[in-house]
């Protein structure tokens, strides 16, 4: 039996919690399997990322563990990340 969802009915939108998560493994090459709806910093560092909006790189510098940085990114980059333990939220 699946749990209530009280908010089952209700329109998500971009600002609404994530519904999925995907561990991202770093890649200068490879694009994420879906577009963020936001990055989970697990270990603090510098992320690189590639925005929706095509702008690369872009390098949010000394990000705290256990932050959520509501960014919408294509492409997490190898070079330049630091941080570690990533998760992508849909």
């Amino acid at each position: 039996m699946n749990p209530l969802d009280d908010f089952k009915l209700h329109t998500e939108r971009l600002d609404s919690p994530g519904v999925s998560a995907i561990a991202i493994t770093p890649s200068n090459s490879a694009l994420l399997a879906k577009v963020s709806r936001a990055i989970y910093v697990g270990g603090s560092g510098n992320l690189a990322v590639e925005m929706l909006g095509g702008q690369t790189p872009i390098v949010f510098v000394g990000v705290s563990a256990g932050c959520i940085l509501p960014i919408r990114v294509t492409k997490v980059l190898s070079t330049s990340t630091t941080a570690t333990n990533l998760v992508a939220l849909y």
